[in-house]
């Protein structure tokens, strides 16, 4: 990933910002940089300084302008901050196990669909239900990866373009809680080279961490049903999360996927 983060950060939120006042012929989507600028209460000049590189130690108030005036929510002011912080996180070991016990409750689950998550999106553990949901649930798996090169995936998620946005979403606020994990910014690169949805969603710069929502699955045995998603962190594990799908109450779904 480039040095210059948080300036390519404040450059693409400005492009998807609807001007006020949009007349007029304009060479560039979004605000212009003076637009910006004077919204936020800051010179122009140092706003190309921070878009440049030059200057990347904002104070918290042009911090707090800047979200403001580029409409951030609290995923991507959260993100900006990150951006905005000196790089202190120490590289992250490039081998992940799933932690200590994580295999024996999924197991114990058995009927639930659960799987373990690692900071850099792989599968690192999952019962049995998981994977008969999705393919891709099983240990070794990048899910990242299968979203993007596997066709089939575009099958088992009914509405894939959404799962598509917020996965690089995730993927981007994990790239800016910890830009020192090497093996993460290799995935990075090795998807924005092979996948051209993958590369048109980095380029937005759109940040969420995963969150419980609503999924849509379409599997080719039962068809299409929509499950409940549950992230639940596991305490002391560096990033680790459990995935866990709940049907709707009275749903039968599930056992009929095994």
């Amino acid at each position: 990933m480039d040095d210059n983060r948080l300036g390519e950060y404040l450059k693409a939120r400005r492009a998807q910002v609807r001007p006020a006042t949009p007349g007029g012929r304009r060479r560039v989507p979004g605000l212009r940089r003076a637009e910006l600028a004077a919204a936020a209460g800051i010179s122009e000049q140092y706003l190309m300084r921070l878009e440049q590189g030059v200057d990347r130690n904002p104070s918290a108030q042009v911090l707090t302008a800047l979200a403001r005036a580029l409409h951030l929510d609290a995923d991507a002011r959260a993100h900006l901050d990150h951006l905005a912080a000196p790089i202190s996180s120490a590289p992250s070991p490039r081998l992940e196990l799933p932690a200590e016990g994580a295999q024996d409750l999924l197991d114990a689950w058995t009927g639930i669909p659960a799987y373990v998550r690692g900071r850099r999106f792989d599968v690192l553990a999952a019962n049995e239900l998981a994977q008969a949901l999705v393919p891709a649930h099983r240990p070794g798996r990048n899910l990242v990866r299968d979203v993007f090169l596997d066709p089939s995936m575009r099958d088992f998620y009914a509405d894939w373009p959404t799962v598509a946005r917020s996965t690089v979403a995730a993927v981007r606020n994990a790239a800016g809680t910890n830009p020192a994990d090497e093996v993460l910014m290799t995935l990075v690169a090795e998807l924005r080279e092979a996948s051209e949805d993958f590369r048109d969603l980095w380029s937005r710069h759109d940040v969420q961490p995963t969150r419980d929502e609503h999924k849509l699955f379409r599997h080719p045995r039962i068809g299409t049903f929509q499950l409940c998603r549950h992230v639940l962190h596991i305490a002391g594990s560096d990033g680790q999360v459990i995935i866990a799908y709940r049907p709707p109450p009275g749903s039968d779904v599930l056992t009929r996927l095994i």
